[in-house]
């Protein structure tokens, strides 16, 4: 039988992998500690952990885990940025789910863009207090702006589909132009310059990498319009926090819908209320009035998590029955 060590598990994913249990008999034990050099020990006797967004498998991780016994690890989610795939040992070898659902993640950046937009949160909190006034509410139509998408994946082809149905022109950038989805779809691919340039609205779907991370820095945020919107669904080192925070002060970036932030690991998907362990540039983004923060949810639906549950076990399937799997992280 194989067994099977997850970490960083919530009540969800427990109750999502339990269900889908019953139909592979995996011997699965569910940790709420994430994965570092300190907790894969644990791993003792397991062949496959599996791990999300903010487990950490770095190379020394990753040795103690080849010593452990364990041949496989399974990404519950698309990204594979906190694997260090160069210095995977011989012998494991890494799986993901590559699609589970770009609705949910586009739509969720549509969420935040109008939130940030029509200042909706504000609104919200002041209606409750039988406050009905709409000072400081004013917001854009988003009709007949531009808008700039940096990622033309499965996930910001559907955030451009949807942009295009609220009327607006869209300039992309991907380090693999899809051409004829362009054509097809009526946007434009550019340069990132000329992006950041005429873009009214950013919006990032893309992946991490050693060559993009923090490519929203002071050097591109000059380039952008004065009151630029940036929404970020994809990494949060994708953004320098240091310099969007000085560009937020200074009035340079109107407003911004964030999902994730570059030192997420010990807040995000957790309950900090009653710790006093704060990270400073996350405060101070939380008190800004343009900024809207949730926290990792964008992909958060019910039909991205049972693709994520079926997925995730028949890689699991595949893999030791047949050494082979089609979600292998090359």
């Amino acid at each position: 039988m194989v067994k099977i060590l997850f970490y960083d598990t919530k009540e969800y994913d427990k109750k999502l992998f339990e269900r889908y249990n019953k139909d592979y008999e995996f011997e699965i034990k569910y940790l709420e500690s994430k994965l570092n050099n300190e907790t894969a020990p644990l791993a003792n006797g397991y062949d496959a952990v599996c791990i999300f967004v903010n487990d950490r498998a770095e190379k020394e991780t990753l040795d103690i885990l080849k010593e452990c016994g364990v041949k496989l690890i399974v990404l519950r989610c698309a990204g594979y940025n906190n694997v260090d795939i160069k210095n995977l040992p011989e012998g494991m070898s890494v799986v993901r789910v590559p699609r589970y659902s770009p609705y949910a993640v586009a739509e969720h950046a549509v969420a935040l863009l109008l939130s940030v937009d029509r200042k909706i949160y504000k609104s919200y909190q002041r209606t409750k207090k039988y406050n009905f006034t709409l000072n400081g509410l004013l917001g854009f139509d988003i009709h007949g702006k531009t808008i700039g998408v940096i990622g033309t994946g499965k996930i910001g082809k559907v955030f451009i589909n949807i942009m295009k149905g609220f009327g607006t022109e869209v300039l992309a950038y991907d380090v693999y132009p899809d051409e004829k989805a362009a054509q097809k779809m009526g946007f434009k691919y550019t340069t990132l310059d000329e992006l950041y340039e005429k873009s009214d609205i950013i919006s990032l779907h893309c992946p991490l990498t050693d060559e993009n991370t923090n490519m929203i820095n002071k050097d591109s945020i000059k380039k952008m319009k004065k009151g630029v919107v940036i929404i970020n669904t994809s990494r949060g080192k994708l953004i320098n926090s240091d310099d969007l925070i000085d560009a937020l002060g200074k009035g340079k970036i109107g407003g911004l819908g964030l999902d994730v932030f570059d030192e997420e690991e010990d807040f995000f998907l957790n309950d900090m209320s009653n710790s006093y362990y704060r990270n400073t540039e996350l405060s101070v983004l939380l008190t800004m009035p343009n900024v809207v923060i949730t926290s990792h949810q964008a992909f958060f639906t019910k039909e991205a998590l049972d693709k994520i549950g079926k997925v995730s076990m028949d890689n699991i399937k595949e893999f030791f029955e047949t050494g082979n799997c089609e979600n292998f992280v090359k």
